[in-house]
């Protein structure tokens, strides 16, 4: 595979290098992220287009499939290049329903750390995340002893980096007691800002914030004024979406999800894309 260098630039956390534009695998699998792909195939292509543009972080998860993303994984990029650094995480699971119950026993992480190190065929793990809260919102409440089973882990050697999924500011606080913190993964986007304050506490602290949805919860209203930006600068409102994103703070790396290549190309250009003052200023106003 022959890659290029993707605009947006990198973030360092720790000992990594993650380009800000990342890429989300979990729509890679089947319906509701279960089961297999309709087009295995087409999700490999995705893959492989995805380093050979120049994305050097990858996001997954075991539960997703379940297994399958993880196992697509391998099969289209394994072995994988020295730069290329994958992200799991861990604290829920599949049921046969295709809910997401939680899974968040010391014995069920590492029993979902040794999971992921199997199906990507891998020794460690560059990053893995402990997921706290549901999709929406975080849940309260100490996450100490989970945090504290990942980080024996890591101690072990399984795990170079741990990072944290739907959480406060106060469980972030308390997991880096017990061990460093590398990235946070919540929902945040133009229309659901809840996380301002944390998305400015990570960037001084050098960690990672990695939003996902980016178009979730939007009002239609708040819809409709993202479209007309969009209109106007000739791009999709998912490419300004990401922009504004890129835009709003350094620490912002990006995992957009997509089963196709197309796509995957448009999420890719929203790293060129610039924003103006004026235009900025008016998608700010769509969260306020």
């Amino acid at each position: 595979m022959t890659s290029q260098r993707l605009a947006g630039g990198t973030y360092r956390v720790a000992d990594l290098e993650l380009t800000r534009v990342g890429y989300g695998a979990m729509q890679l699998a089947g319906p509701g992220v279960f089961g297999p792909p309709k087009d295995r195939d087409g999700a490999i292509a995705v893959l492989r287009a995805a380093v050979d543009l120049g994305i050097r972080h990858i996001d997954t998860a075991d539960f997703y499939g379940p297994h399958i993303t993880n196992e697509l994984i391998r099969e289209a990029l394994a072995p994988y290049p020295d730069d290329l650094h994958i992200v799991t995480k861990v604290g829920a699971r599949r049921d046969a329903q295709g809910g997401w119950p939680p899974a968040r026993t010391p014995a069920e992480l590492r029993s979902a750390v040794h999971d992921n190190l199997r199906r990507l065929g891998l020794d460690t793990l560059d990053v893995v995340n402990l997921r706290v809260g549901g999709i929406e919102a975080p849940e309260p409440g100490s996450i100490a002893p989970q945090f504290e089973a990942l980080a024996e882990l890591r101690e072990q050697g399984l795990i170079r980096h741990l990072g944290l999924s739907t959480v406060t500011a106060e469980q972030l606080a308390e997991a880096q007691v017990i061990a460093p913190v590398v990235c946070v993964q919540n929902l945040y986007n133009l229309a659901r800002r809840g996380d301002d304050e944390l998305v400015d506490l990570t960037a001084r602290q050098g960690i990672a914030y990695v939003p996902y949805f980016p178009l979730g919860g939007f009002a239609p209203l708040q819809s409709d004024a993202l479209r007309a930006v969009a209109d106007e600068l000739g791009a999709t409102p998912m490419a300004v979406a990401l922009a504004w994103l890129l835009r709003r703070s350094p620490n912002i790396l990006l995992i957009p999800g997509t089963s196709s290549v197309a796509h995957l190309r448009e999420n890719i250009a929203a790293a060129d894309l610039a924003l103006a003052p004026a235009v900025a200023a008016r998608l700010d106003r769509i969260g306020a």
